[in-house]
């Protein structure tokens, strides 16, 4: 079953937003012949991306970040307040980290370059849409560190108008989810995660599917930001890979 209920064989709709119509264009191209994706839409600037998430109700954006009026990161964080399931993979020209981390502090699952090739880009995709990670593992790992920060200088100096934490999960993290998910902050994947807990790729999976599901967010990338300011991961410790 895909976020929108619709059956799990039917494509994933996607959505595209970039203020150049020759980029849109070629990403549409690159992805006509894929049978488990779909093109539904595209957007020339941010606030476009927004309204027509709200209508068209896509499983994942291709966002460029740089854009006039409303840009990507602005409209990132609009889609992901008001649909949380929407997965949104950043489309960039340099991976520029700093940049990449408020991405994906801002909502974004991970990144994928332009100048990637339709391989990368189908299987950037697909990792999104399976819940798998489009971060790479230093990458992660400087998130984490950066999220740890933040929240070691909230503890050490709280504002008179703190910032309200999200709501708990309805149902909480088993030990064995949170032992799932710290190593899912370390970038690791669902084989590596696997191999290290002495457990099959297809419990992990579902495991993580759950710790998902739970935290009200959707996908991996997304679970560790949520998991950080809910305190379920410690701010002093990352894991040993």
């Amino acid at each position: 079953m895909l976020p929108d209920g619709s059956p799990a064989d039917s494509p994933a709709r996607l959505l595209i937003a970039d203020d150049h119509a020759l980029v849109r264009e070629g990403l549409r191209t690159m992805l006509a012949r894929e049978a488990d994706l779909e093109v539904i839409g595209e957007a020339e600037d941010g606030r476009q991306a927004v309204q027509l998430c709200r209508t068209l109700c896509p499983d994942l954006v291709l966002m460029d970040v740089r854009m006039p009026g409303m840009d990507g990161l602005a409209a990132t964080r609009t889609i992901k307040s008001e649909s949380p399931r929407v997965s949104i993979l950043v489309i960039t020209t340099h991976a520029e980290t700093d940049y990449l981390l408020e991405a994906v502090e801002a909502g974004a699952a991970g990144y994928v370059l332009k100048d990637a090739t339709k391989r990368e880009l189908v299987e950037a995709i697909r990792k999104v849409l399976a819940g798998e990670s489009a971060l790479n593992q230093d990458l992660a790992m400087r998130l984490l560190r950066r999220l740890a920060g933040e929240g070691r200088q909230m503890v050490a100096a709280p504002s008179s108008a703190p910032t309200r934490r999200p709501d708990p999960p309805i149902e909480p993290l088993t030990t064995r989810e949170i032992e799932v998910l710290r190593l899912v902050a370390g970038g690791l994947t669902n084989k590596e995660i696997a191999l290290q807990l002495f457990i099959s790729t297809g419990t992990v999976k579902n495991r993580v599917q759950s710790i998902i599901t739970k935290l009200g967010v959707s996908d991996r990338t997304q679970a560790t930001v949520r998991a950080m300011e809910l305190g379920l991961l410690p701010l002093d410790s990352t894991p040993s890979l």
